[in-house]
């Protein structure tokens, strides 16, 4: 049977988002259905079905999970053990001696590996890379015997030194897969071979962490497909917004983590492309949290190290995207002070807000926005699903919880959550943008997520951008990503040398052994790609500098003045000057290597039903603005032509996001299908 279909699926903790593509009709289905958040691919299952999507004529699966995310956010994570260095058993608690609160004087933080699953051995390399003393094979095996007492499942081998050199490492690791009862086994040199040794065994330990949760899982998602017939692979999405197969899914899970954000601002990115849009704000709202990133030249941002909370570093290549707890089902309170906040707890999928009649107690974003009318009770995102709002039951959490204390009416209790939650992204879009020296003025506002089109115009109220994009399935755009995403694989070497002291070709040997393994590792996986690109980094500082920029470098050799000019241009970009007549350190060479997926147009040009924007009006109902209630007509989004100009106050419906258009704004559907906002005349 020939097959030509492509499943792109996201799970996030409320919803689980599935899109597929037939390449030989063109034909794309979405669906968004509860998550499941015992079983993730039981969501994925159910999707799969509410599209009666046929397994066996499906050409590929691409996913993007939580699975990692979730574990280190709440501690669900495998039990660990660390071997490590004499002498360096307390570095994951000595850290870099911060403190969780700037102004507190006391915190509390718990490392992943606690101190008694963490075992010396004797064992040294130096700073240049020389063995200075061989791990001994009885000192390895008994401290895996006393690990395996105390119950740990993944091994984690972290020596120090062993960026420059991973041969002591090396030897644990043959040593321990004679003796270890499973194939858990993580070596810090593998994952990060750079300087920093608490940051290298911090991201070490993260991926023992995560690992025996994300291979049970894939295990068990890929019985369920295969009963249905499916017998391929299944790809990943990364944090770095590439794909990955299974295996390496499997060997590195810690690339797994902000996966399904990472695939949003891919799509957002392509968007961008279609329409002429260079410059982007993406703006993710989910049910559970809010993930916010800056394209800027077509390009979206990466970061060589993120926290997915205090004290737990990763220095992986990722997209730089800023995530908060402001999702639609973030739950609103009263603090201590009798402020309203919104977060950072979250009603998740099971139970939900209140309003979904699951037993949910506490007040939510969503709750607010259909107490207010911006929500219609016909209109549940993931229609279809046999469950509809209970209004009554969401007026009634707002008015116990935070109407009746602060001597509010309900409506405008509802209103108040909604501006909290407004302004906390407005805030977050600002240290992302403002902070770093860019005018939001200058980008367009991308808004996704099941709820981000319900705050688009709200938010391009605070942050004055010129426009906002709604794109046309707007709550299913990171598993749109999942399958318009590249192949791509990172790589890493550590230099630490004066440019000076550096041939150039030296540099480039380095690069050109990255990009053979990067080939290798894309054809091990048969993916299919038309072609292979590859992107040359460094990481360079002034000589006696702790932190580095980094330089983009030609794939093609260069001179060392080519390198100096970049780096200055770079440098000064981050400080605004640069150190004149200083000599230059190159710290770390990094490759990625980018299998180029077939192309697909998604976004192609849009039919309807409707010649005009009367016939995809479905009714009238009140809603809330500043002002008060209005009068707003709804429409369908699924039958609003091309070329579409709607004055708000409006309500724009469609099965996985409703979008609020705002008094004084204008809403036109372009030819592709977006909804493109701005401030009315």
């Amino acid at each position: 049977m020939r097959t030509s279909i492509r499943v792109g699926v996201d799970v996030g903790g409320t919803f689980t988002d599935l899109v597929t593509y037939d390449a030989s009709t063109g034909h794309l289905q979405v669906a968004k259905v509860p998550s499941d958040p015992s079983d993730q691919s039981r969501g994925m299952m159910h999707g799969l079905d509410v599209m009666r999507t046929e397994m066996p004529s499906v050409d590929l699966v691409v996913h993007g999970t939580t699975i990692a995310t979730n574990a280190v956010l709440e501690r669900t994570g495998a039990a660990c053990g660390l071997i490590t260095t004499t002498g360096f058993r307390d570095v994951l608690d000595l850290r870099r001696r911060d403190r969780p609160d700037t102004y507190g004087l006391k915190g509390y933080f718990a490392p992943l590996v606690s101190r008694n699953c963490r075992v010396e051995v004797h064992e040294r390399m130096d700073a240049a890379g020389n063995v200075l003393l061989d791990p001994c094979d009885q000192d390895v095996v008994a401290a895996a015997r006393e690990l395996q007492k105390r119950g740990v499942d993944v091994i984690i081998v972290s020596f120090l030194n062993s960026y420059v050199n991973p041969a002591n490492e090396q030897k644990a690791k043959r040593i321990l897969e004679d003796v270890w009862t499973n194939q858990y086994i993580v070596v810090a040199s593998e994952i990060l071979p750079e300087i920093r040794e608490f940051e290298r065994t911090s991201t070490a330990v993260i991926n023992g962490y995560v690992m025996v949760l994300l291979d049970r899982y894939l295990q068990s998602m890929m019985n369920r497909l295969t009963e249905r017939g499916y017998n391929r692979d299944v790809l990943l999405t990364q944090g770095n917004g590439g794909l990955m197969s299974q295996d390496t899914a499997r060997r590195y899970p810690v690339n797994t983590v902000l996966s399904g954000p990472a695939a949003g601002v891919i799509a957002a990115q392509h968007i961008g492309t279609l329409v002429g849009e260079q410059n982007l704000i993406t703006c993710d709202v989910g049910g559970t949290s809010l993930d916010i990133a800056v394209v800027e030249q077509g390009q979206s941002g990466t970061t060589r190290e993120t926290s997915l909370e205090y004290g737990l570093p990763m220095r992986t290549t990722m997209l730089d995207i800023r995530s908060i707890a402001a999702g639609g089902g973030s739950i609103a309170w009263i603090d201590g002070g009798g402020i309203l906040q919104i977060g950072p707890h979250s009603a998740g999928a099971d139970p939900g807000p209140a309003c979904y009649g699951k037993g949910g107690q506490d007040p939510t974003v969503t709750d607010a926005n259909l107490v207010l009318g911006r929500i219609g009770l016909s209109n549940p995102i993931g229609r279809g699903e046999s469950w509809s709002f209970d209004k009554e039951r969401a007026e009634w959490v707002i008015n116990d919880t935070i109407a009746s204390p602060l001597d509010l009416s309900v409506i405008d209790a509802a209103w108040a959550i909604l501006e909290v939650a407004n302004q906390r992204i407005a805030n977050s879009i600002r240290m992302l943008t403002v902070e770093r020296g860019y005018d939001p003025r200058d980008f367009v506002l991308v808004a996704y997520g099941g709820a981000g089109p319900l705050h688009a115009c709200s938010i391009l109220n605070e942050i004055q951008t010129a426009k906002a994009l709604i794109p046309p399935w707007p709550g299913v755009t990171s598993a749109l990503g999942c399958i318009i995403a590249d192949v791509r694989h990172d790589f890493i070497q550590m230099v630490d040398r004066r440019l000076d002291d550096i041939r150039i070709l030296e540099l480039y040997d380095v690069f050109e052994d990255h990009a053979e393994q990067g080939k290798r590792r894309i054809a091990h996986e048969r993916v299919q790609v038309e072609s292979i690109d590859f992107v040359y980094q460094a990481d360079v500082s002034y000589d006696g500098q702790m932190y580095e920029v980094l330089v983009h470098l030609p794939v093609e050799p260069c001179t060392h003045d080519d390198i100096r000019r970049a780096f200055e241009q770079a440098y000064a970009m981050t400080y605004g000057h640069i150190l004149n007549d200083r000599p230059i350190r190159v710290m770390t060479l990094r490759t990625a290597v980018i299998g180029v997926r077939p192309g697909i147009d998604l976004f192609g040009p849009t039919v309807t039903r409707s010649r005009t924007d009367k016939d995809a009006l479905k009714e009238h109902r009140p809603v809330y603005f500043e002002q008060g209630f209005k009068e707003c007509p709804v429409y369908d989004r699924d039958r609003l032509p091309p070329k579409s100009s709607l004055l708000g106050p409006a309500i724009v419906e469609q099965g996985d996001a409703t979008t609020v258009i705002e008094p004084n704004m204008v809403a036109e559907v372009d030819v592709r299908g977006n909804l493109i906002i701005r401030h009315g005349h």
